[in-house]
This record gives C-alpha cells, sequence and structure tokens, in this order.
C-alpha cells in the first residue's frame, strides 16, 4: 500500500469507529490521543485525518477510488468491521455502515455480510466458557500462583494474535482480555457481567474502539500491510512494538484487575489508573522473557478457527 491507500485505509476505519453516533467523551478522547500520537510516527497525519472524518464527513467512493486493488479493499472493509465489533456486536447503524463501505468498494455482498457475522460472533463470545486444555487454567484458579498463570497466558496469547497480519486476530484481543477480567472477578466471588467489565477497561484507559483503531494504526505505520494477508516470517520485526504493546496491556489489566477485586473494589478511580500505569511498565520490562513463547504460539494459531480459540479460553 502507497500512503493515499494508508490514507484512505486510516480514514475507512476512523468512520466506522463513529459509525454508531454512540462513543461516549471518554472513548473519543482516548481516540483523539491515539491519533495524535500515531501521527508523531511517521508521515501520516493521523490527527488529520481524525479530524477530517469528524467535521467534513469524507465520501466513501473517492476513498474507494484510492485503493485500487481488490485485495486492499477487501482488507480495508475487514478492518472496518472489526471496528464496529470492537465494543460489541454491529449495530444497525453499523451495519448500515458496512453496507455503504461494501458498494463503495465494490465488493460481493454476500461475502462482505459473511465477514460481518464472523466478526460479530467472535466480538460477543460469552465471558464465561470452558479452559483450552490447561493451555489457560480453571475458569475460577483455585490459588494466586494459578491466576498469574492464568493473566501470563493470555498476555502471550495476545501478544501472539497482535503479530498476525489478520484484522480479525487483532480484534479477538479485546473479548480475550474481558474474559479475562471475568475470570479474575469470578476467583474473587464476583460474578461480573459485560457493562461492568467495559466500565473498569474505560476507567483504565484501556478503551475497546479505541484500543483496536491503535492497533490498526500501528499496522499501517509500521508496514506491516505492505504485504496484506502475508506469513508470520516479516510480521515478527514489523510488528514487534505492537505485540509488546498487547502484550504488556493485557498483563497489567489482569494484574490491576487481581488487586481491585482482592481488596473488596475498594481502589479509587486515580489508584487504580495509577496502579495500571505502574503495572504496564513492569509488564512491558517483563515481555522480553517470554519474546520466544509468544512468537511460537503465534505459530500455532489457526486464524480461521479463531473462533473457537476464543470461546476455548
Amino acid at each position: 500500500m502507497d500512503a493515499d491507500e494508508h490514507r484512505a485505509v486510516l480514514t475507512v476505519c476512523l468512520m466506522a469507529a463513529f459509525a454508531d453516533g454512540g462513543n461516549d467523551e471518554k472513548e473519543r478522547a482516548e481516540i483523539k490521543r491515539i491519533a495524535e500520537s500515531l501521527a508523531a510516527g511517521g508521515a501520516l497525519n493521523v490527527a488529520e485525518i481524525y479530524q477530517e472524518v469528524l467535521l467534513r464527513k469524507p465520501d466513501l467512493a473517492a476513498l474507494a477510488a484510492a485503493i485500487p486493488l481488490e485485495e486492499h479493499r477487501r482488507y480495508a472493509y475487514e478492518m472496518a468491521a472489526c471496528v464496529c465489533d470492537a465494543d460489541g456486536a454491529t449495530t444497525p447503524a453499523e451495519r448500515e455502515f458496512l453496507a455503504r463501505l461494501a458498494r463503495a468498494l465494490g465488493l460481493d455482498a454476500a461475502a462482505a455480510q459473511a465477514y460481518t457475522r464472523q466478526a460479530d460472533a467472535v466480538a460477543s463470545v460469552p465471558l464465561a466458557g470452558p479452559a483450552l486444555d490447561g493451555a489457560i487454567v480453571a475458569a475460577v484458579p483455585a490459588n494466586p500462583d494459578e491466576l498469574d498463570r492464568m493473566i501470563l497466558n493470555y498476555a502471550i496469547l495476545n501478544g501472539a494474535l497482535e503479530l498476525l497480519p489478520q484484522s480479525l486476530a487483532s480484534m479477538a484481543i479485546i473479548p480475550l482480555q474481558m474474559k479475562m477480567v471475568y475470570r479474575v472477578g469470578k476467583a474473587h466471588g464476583y460474578e461480573l457481567d459485560r457493562g461492568h467489565v467495559k466500565d473498569l477497561l474505560a476507567t483504565l484507559g484501556v478503551g475497546l474502539t479505541s484500543q483496536y483503531v491503535e492497533e490498526i494504526g500501528r499496522k499501517l505505520i509500521g508496514g506491516l500491510l505492505k504485504k496484506v494477508g502475508g506469513g508470520l516470517a516479516g510480521a515478527l520485526g514489523r510488528q514487534a512494538a505492537g505485540s509488546a504493546m498487547a502484550f504488556a496491556t493485557t498483563y497489567a489489566l489482569g494484574q490491576v484487575a487481581k488487586r481491585y477485586y482482592a481488596g473488596g473494589r475498594t481502589l479509587t478511580v486515580d489508584q487504580l489508573k495509577a496502579t495500571f500505569q505502574s503495572l504496564l511498565g513492569e509488564a512491558q520490562a517483563l515481555r522480553g522473557r517470554f519474546a520466544g513463547e509468544i512468537e511460537q504460539k503465534a505459530r500455532t494459531i489457526d486464524v480461521n478457527q479463531l473462533l473457537a480459540v476464543v470461546r476455548q479460553q
């Protein structure tokens, strides 16, 4: 993809982020922050694109014209569908946006809808579920050591998913983080619902839509999409930073959730944020010790069976 294609794809993804009109102020502020931080990372002015999407509502036909290859158009649609699904299954407004996008890109409607259904299924996997052959310990860990291992396993898996070029692999990180928090709460006697888990993530600055937008931005700026659908070999170098962030965010989220629920949910918002930031730095340093496990896990993931992977964790 050249610079014009990168810009068009990221514009489509930001339009998808606002397609349902339901982003709260925290999420909008987080997307804006991410856009500004990504703008400092290269020639692609993400902050400018963000403003254009909010103020001028870019024309989908013009954006499609900037993405000439069908392979790239299909990937742009897939990323947009995953952005719409990042905070849960698509809403009617998001489905209408995706239908217009598919038409503008000249994609087969049935194939586009099938992909959206697949993304919906991954995004809406129930929080409670079985363990997978011991890869993740039981739903209610029996002791602190098992709980720590469970959190580490989720971090390794999410770091591995972020190494993969497929958009659905990155999107799966969010439902896995939510399942992890659910299990941490369950281990301390709390039966959490989706709304509570989302609120906790938002309090920590781990927005659902914004997190996925950031992953896409890193991939575009880092050149991961130069060969759309390519194998893992080239991704290991180009996407190492994104993988490290997915690992660290997941690990820190799990650890702060453990402290929060073990302490009877008494931590204040400021204490939660400070603890998360401290643990994020610790997790970033820890990631190097598990780089080999993360790469090995990435080599074993069958993206075609991603729904089963997410369900079984």
